[in-house]
């Protein structure tokens, strides 16, 4: 009898150890799990929405034109003394000094020369001297029929060229012509671009951009929006910080933004950057881009 009340006692005592041993290490799990469940939320870049400038773009090419230009043909034999030229001359001052007489600048512009060519008649070098107004600058384009019914003069110009190319240059449509050319199929029209400082040149390659239709619209960044089937999304933040995935309709991206037409107020606050993080009715951090 006594050896079967020791056996109960340890079975009892086994049993308690293990008891123990298994709410012991539940009561400290969920001491852990307690603990670590409270991960702060996110960090994420927000920003307000706020209208911006949007416009329907034409795109084409165009060769620079000086608004004024003129050509000197000069016999060497004529020239008072060797030949010198300045970069740039005002109206009104002396060009070349010849025997002859000194030529004098009929406007302000840029100086420079073509080299000597040969003159088969008299048979002496002649000297090709060049002189460019390029204050402003001037571009014969052709517009696609299509476009036809938008284009207009005044509409803003943005001008590119290979050799300044993170700068634009702003102009207008200066001329619209009054007949489609039959055999291109585009409406020939002139530009004119601001040159004050003389950096665009005379014959140099344009990259044009007419803008129309112009208006102002809500924008968001392009990196806020997400895109499922034919449907796009942002996550609008709330006054307590909870990121609510919201139904939007878009229309032109312009410069890394995205126009708004519905779905969003100017002043709401939504995520810029960093979708992957964000879960919809999630808290987050809100740091403003």
């Amino acid at each position: 009898m006594k050896r079967s009340t020791k056996t109960i006692s340890i079975i009892l005592v086994f049993f308690l150890i293990i008891a123990v041993v298994i709410i012991g290490r539940t009561m400290i799990g969920n001491h852990f799990k307690k603990k670590f469940s409270k991960i702060p939320p996110p960090g994420i870049m927000v920003t307000k929405v706020v209208e911006k400038e949007f416009s329907e773009k034409i795109e084409t090419f165009g060769t620079a034109i000086s608004k004024k230009s003129k050509t000197f043909k000069i016999k060497k034999d004529e020239l008072f003394e060797d030949l010198k030229l300045k970069n740039f001359v005002k109206e009104g001052e002396t060009l070349i000094k010849l025997k002859s007489g000194d030529i004098l600048a009929p406007f302000s512009g840029m100086l420079g020369y073509t080299g000597l060519t040969e003159d088969i008649l008299v048979s002496n070098n002649i000297i090709i001297i060049t002189l460019d107004d390029n204050s402003t600058i001037y571009s014969d384009i052709k517009i696609p029929e299509n476009y036809s019914a938008f284009i207009k003069k005044g509409l803003p110009v943005e001008v590119k060229i290979t050799s300044y190319k993170d700068k634009l240059f702003e102009g207008e449509v200066d001329f619209v012509s009054s007949r489609i050319n039959a055999d291109t199929r585009s409406l020939l029209s002139r530009i004119k671009i601001n040159n004050e400082n003389l950096e665009l040149i005379s014959g140099s390659l344009l990259e044009v951009v007419v803008k129309f239709n112009l208006r102002n619209s809500l924008s968001v960044p392009d990196t806020s929006v997400m895109v499922e089937g034919d449907k796009s999304y942002v996550y609008k933040i709330n006054n307590e910080d909870i990121a609510n995935k919201t139904l939007v309709k878009t229309g032109l991206r312009s410069n890394k933004n995205i126009e708004i037409i519905s779905g969003l107020t100017e002043g709401d606050i939504v995520v810029a950057e960093g979708l992957k993080k964000v879960r919809p009715r999630g808290k987050i951090k809100p740091i403003n881009k």
